[in-house]
């Protein structure tokens, strides 16, 4: 018998917390490849190597196409195959392709090691994580997201941090290990023995509920969900909107993020405040995981997404004024505060818009969108400030980029199935 299923027989509480944390320790590790620990590394790898902070950034943007390609396929397999065998190999590969970074001097070398961890990061980790979340949960799903969105934002906390001090009193080159290693220690038997891909699959119920004959005693259970397939999604508009708007806000999420801790160098400030203020993103981040979880279960999640967008539109050009510590916290909060509902809130709308049944290749399908607003993001800024020597025309852009998202997003309205459609999807079911 399976680990998970002896233990959701003699676990106390609900088993799907124990899946949620299980999932939460890829999202933490992902973090190994995360755009805020790669702005630790760029300075002093253009140092070191004499590369251009284009040249080094753009490894993100490869990375973020490949990911792009790789994510339908991502999704097809979570769907195929399940959560626990994609998230294990995942971490297997993240861990080795982060310690080969260190051997990495020349770029073609750099970009092939660090674009495979980013399609780990972009893809089969986001993806697969989050669906077994949303899989187990329904009514709860604000909640658990904000709280798997949390493991990620303490990983982004710590793994710059911990990136830092390796470089300061060693090199980056160890840096690099070291973060590999972590990843294989912290996730790798967690998702491999104690994720079960549904609370059905141990005889539970979303959520905890009880069983249908309990339930018409008087016990609480889930709404009825919807269940797309696949084919139905992709006519819907909804799905379109919501993925566009993602992948415009990534965009902004990655321009500002890989180039933060120098552009707060550039800007007079020291190495050691710069990188602490990449940890103020992290640490709103997690606050923010769970105010956002807590914003989508009672506000519709075009509205969540459309707040999402305007802060972020904020935020950006306000780094521009940012030359002392106090103004670079500050902003630095903000951005990270948006940020979190950019993680938390999307894959509550997909799970909630379209149900269970096809969500990670419905997931793999959009993802893309995701992938390429971070590479194109990461390029943009760094080609601006090759041409410029400055972020500001990059930063006023991010901003009039969030202005148009949330305009577009509010049109995203759930959509409803047809009693046609109803019937079709109840019938490929069975």
């Amino acid at each position: 018998m399976p680990v998970a299923q002896r233990l959701s027989e003699k676990t106390p509480f609900y088993y799907g917390w124990i899946v949620l944390f299980s999932a939460g320790s890829s999202q933490f590790v992902r973090n190994a490849a995360a755009s805020l620990t790669l702005a630790v590394f760029i300075y002093p790898i253009s140092e070191e190597l004499g590369w251009s902070r284009a040249l080094i950034a753009g490894a993100a943007s490869v990375g973020g196409l490949a990911a792009s390609g790789a994510s339908p396929v991502v999704g097809w397999m979570v769907d195929k195959y399940g959560t626990r065998i994609v998230l294990t190999i995942s971490i297997l590969v993240l861990g080795l392709s982060t310690m080969s970074l260190a051997w990495a001097t020349a770029p073609i070398a750099f970009y092939l090691a660090y674009g495979i961890g980013r399609v780990i990061f972009n893809s089969s980790i986001q993806i697969a994580s989050s669906v077994v979340v949303s899989r187990w949960f329904i009514r709860k799903r604000g909640r658990a997201s904000g709280l798997l969105s949390m493991t990620h934002a303490i990983g982004m906390t710590l793994f710059p941090l911990i990136a830092s001090l390796v470089i300061l009193y060693r090199d980056y080159q160890t840096a690099w290990v070291v973060l590999g290693l972590t990843a294989w220690i912290i996730a790798l038997l967690p998702v491999s023995l104690l994720i079960a891909e549904t609370p059905e699959s141990v005889g539970l119920r979303p959520d905890g509920d009880p069983d249908h004959d309990e339930s018409e005693s008087g016990g609480s259970t889930a709404p009825e969900e919807p269940a797309w397939s696949v084919r139905q999604a992709v006519r819907t508009p909804a799905l379109w909107l919501i993925a566009a708007s993602v992948g415009m806000l990534f965009i902004i999420h990655s321009g500002v993020n890989i180039h933060l801790v120098a552009y707060l160098r550039d800007q007079g400030l020291s190495e050691a405040i710069a990188a602490s203020a990449i940890s103020v993103t992290a640490i709103l981040m997690a606050v923010g995981s769970v105010a956002w979880g807590w914003v989508v279960e009672r506000l519709p999640a075009r509205f969540a997404l459309a707040g999402v967008a305007l802060i972020m539109a904020v935020a950006s050009p306000a780094f521009i004024t940012a030359d002392t510590v106090a103004e670079a916290y500050i902003y630095a909060g903000l951005f990270g505060f948006a940020l979190s509902g950019l993680l938390v809130v999307p894959p509550v709308a997909y799970a909630d818009y379209y149900g269970r049944r096809s969500l990670g290749t419905i997931r793999g399908i959009t993802e893309p969108f995701m992938s390429l607003g971070q590479a194109v993001g990461a390029v943009t800024s760094g080609l601006i400030y090759d041409v410029t020597d400055s972020y500001t025309i990059a930063f006023w852009t991010f901003s009039a980029i969030g202005i148009v998202t949330a305009i577009a997003v509010i049109l995203a309205r759930q959509p409803t199935q047809t009693a046609t459609t109803v019937a079709v999807t109840r019938t490929q079911i069975k």
